[in-house]
């Protein structure tokens, strides 16, 4: 990437490259790391007209594709409704989901469009390993998700896992699965953020697996994305190929289930909140006028790390792991690779890190061993 172009990306551009769409915290799972704590649904989500209206606006702003999550977004009622609506207003829809709703059929649709990708998301290359993350039956589920797209003809479909030390010596696993079905393996970061918060300690890779997955990474990189997930580990060598700076509020942004659009995906906190569609002037003004991306989008001092030898390949690592663990902003990150994060990271008082916000975790985890009866399809609220 010529610096040129990343000068461009450090102000902001008039619309994001990448924009995270939550459509629902309702959830049929419980998974321990999810970063929006999803489970039931707000009662106060966009509507469908709503959500058509914030779909011309990306339109009008030429947002290229929308990542929609949640939660689990099929299980809305007008999931494909608002699906096919983006396609038809040339927005490109990429959409993260567990897996139980796509059915024979269901893939066959998806593997005749140009304009859809679908994302399955497993935590273990093994079901032992998955469903202590993301609850029973969610890795029958996700490889029986993965089979119907292959039958179907789609190639080239995600496989999206989030880095544990529990799942990190799987990585050939996962490829190997990935190449199974012709799709691509996509690895993602463990953030401290949603319910991840309380599981980080135990969960984050130890350094030496940091070590194994930097050296993985450039050795398979070329056939697997990371969603620039990584940037922080460019501190061991080479900057690793993708963004490697904090692109919250500059180029990425986060719109979850209520309109309320936050810097990033990673850190849904009332700190990081820009505003809410719904106010006067939309999704539009919120990007181009909010105070915070104002800040965000202005020039950096990138604190002590501008002192290290490897701050061009890292840029002081990702901002909502260092703001989740009760670290300075300008401080170094939290798997900082040089082990500057340890110290002040064993300083930080307990009970003193913020809390994500807000929380709609069911109380009970929910395995899922067939798919939701009827009513459960569109409000788990039951």
């Amino acid at each position: 990437m010529t610096a040129t172009l990343l000068d461009e990306f450090e102000l902001g551009l008039d619309a994001p490259i990448c924009l995270t769409w939550e459509l629902t915290y309702a959830c049929n799972l419980a998974c321990t790391h999810c970063l929006s704590s999803s489970g039931r649904r707000d009662p106060r989500e966009l509507t469908t007209a709503e959500c058509k209206s914030l779909i011309d606006e990306f339109e009008r702003m030429q947002v290229f594709y929308v990542n929609i999550g949640g939660g689990e977004p099929t299980v809305r009622g007008d999931f494909w409704e608002l699906v096919d609506y983006a396609t038809e207003h040339h927005v490109g829809v990429k959409f993260s989901t567990n897996g139980v709703k796509i059915t024979p059929a269901i893939a066959t649709r998806l593997a005749a469009s140009d304009y859809v990708d679908v994302q399955i998301s497993i935590d273990g290359a093994t079901a032992e390993v998955n469903d202590a993350i993301r609850g029973p039956g969610s890795f029958a589920t996700a490889i029986r998700a993965m089979e119907n797209l292959a039958a179907a003809g789609m190639r080239g479909f995600k496989i999206s896992v989030v880095m544990t030390r529990h799942n990190i010596d799987q990585l050939d696993d996962f490829k190997a699965i990935a190449d199974r079905y012709d799709a691509q393996l996509r690895i993602t970061r463990l953030r401290p953020a949603g319910r991840g918060a309380s599981v980080w300690h135990e969960l984050h890779p130890l350094p030496e697996q940091q070590r194994a997955l930097y050296d993985w990474l450039v050795a398979n990189g070329e056939s697997v994305l990371t969603g620039d997930s990584f940037f922080h580990l460019g501190a061991y060598g080479d900057a690793l190929p993708g963004l490697n700076l904090c692109g919250a509020g500059r180029v990425v942004c986060l719109v979850d289930p209520v309109g309320d659009v936050y810097a990033c995906p990673f850190a849904i906190h009332e700190q990081f909140l820009a505003g809410n569609i719904r106010n006067p002037g939309g999704f539009e003004t919120v990007w181009r006028e909010s105070e915070l991306f104002t800040e965000l989008r202005s020039p950096q001092t990138g604190g002590a790390c501008t002192k290290c030898s490897s701050y061009d390949a890292c840029r002081g690592g990702c901002m909502a792991a260092k703001f989740f663990t009760g670290l300075p902003l300008d401080g170094p990150d939290p798997e900082c690779v040089k082990g500057r994060g340890e110290q002040p990271l064993a300083a930080v008082p307990p009970g003193t890190t913020p809390r994500p916000s807000p929380d709609h975790s069911r109380v009970v985890p929910v395995a899922i061993t067939r798919r939701p009866d009827r009513a459960c399809d569109t409000s788990p609220l039951a």
